[in-house]
């Protein structure tokens, strides 16, 4: 279907670029690499907005590096999405500003207002040039899993919409207090009502920070299937020291040709659909990436050619 986009978190993971096996061996410049990138796929994910915040002067360069059609979504800064941060990622003006005695962990409430506010000038003035460029897609708020659907989660999530008008704003929730029993229906509507693109979201079941898979549709300009692996023994684990440890998963044929159904029928409400993969381990986002890809491509009748097991490329 042709409003259905496949890409992955991220283009620029270290053990990614390590394992040498999806980028060719001249793509050795982060501009090599972008390029090659969206010439495999017509969409990524930036990650590292989540640690620190982006710069217009990169996101200009992502926008001249690739074609007139290529997709980026952008992860919300961590303060803005109710995680705890250091101090020394923001700028040096507002490390200045927060004071000698400034905590060494911030939360968002706990940060004053004004530097708040010129935190959301900022990261909006950072997306501009892909704005400009019409590469924009949707920036997307992965909220703490400690943000629980009750008044005050309900009220930071309209909030960060306040703070963004114009954009495409995507959320993610970590707390299954979210979608339990009837909350999930509340939630839906809650999305509707403030224009948010739901995350369908594929993970390990069975853990508190982790939601079921949702499959509807809240803004009909846009859907996204966030697949993060199905890794229990790692999703929580302490100490790691990258994520792609956490999300180390293949996905197997199987698994893929199961969702495909799911996809489809979700391309038939939304006016586009990203399926982005945060397996981003090594090459596994890359390599199932293309798998669901073949799967979607595939029709009634025709073979996929040899069975993959669990996704790996030869």
């Amino acid at each position: 279907m042709s409003n259905i986009e496949i890409g992955t978190a991220s283009w620029t993971d270290k053990t990614l670029i390590a394992c040498g096996r999806f980028y060719p061996p001249d793509a050795r410049t982060p501009e090599a690499r972008l390029r090659y990138y969206a010439t495999q796929f017509p969409v990524v994910e930036v990650d590292s907005s989540y640690y620190g915040m982006p710069t217009p002067g990169n996101a200009q360069l992502w926008a001249d590096r690739t074609p007139e059609h290529f997709t980026f979504n952008v992860k919300a800064f961590r303060l803005f999405t109710g995680h705890q941060t250091s101090p020394a990622v923001l700028h040096k003006d507002l490390q200045q500003a927060l004071g000698p005695d400034a905590p060494k962990v911030l939360y968002y409430k706990d940060t004053p207002a004004e530097i708040r506010d010129e935190l959301w000038r900022r990261f909006i003035e950072a997306l501009a040039p892909l704005r400009e460029a019409g590469k924009l897609g949707a920036v997307h708020f992965q909220f703490a899993p400690w943000l629980l659907r009750n008044r005050e989660g309900l009220a930071h999530v309209e909030h960060c919409v306040q703070k963004m008008p114009g954009h495409l704003l995507a959320a993610e929730f970590r707390n299954k207090s979210w979608f339990d029993g009837e909350n999930t229906g509340r939630t839906l509507d809650f999305e509707r009502r403030l224009g948010l693109v739901h995350t369908i979201v594929d993970g390990p079941q069975g853990v508190a920070n982790c939601v079921p898979c949702i499959w509807e549709v809240t803004n009909p300009r846009l859907a996204i299937v966030r697949l993060h692996g199905r890794n229990r023994d790692t999703w929580n684990m302490k100490g790691l020291a990258a994520s792609s440890s956490r999300f180390d998963y293949w996905y197997s044929q199987d698994e893929l040709a199961a969702l495909v159904p799911e996809v489809k029928a979700v391309a038939e409400r939304a006016g586009k659909v990203q399926v982005l993969f945060n397996t981003n381990m090594e090459d596994q986002g890359q390599v199932n990436a293309r798998l669901m890809a073949r799967l979607l491509a595939s029709t009634a009748g025709k073979t996929l050619g040899p069975r993959q097991g669990d996704g790996r490329e030869g």
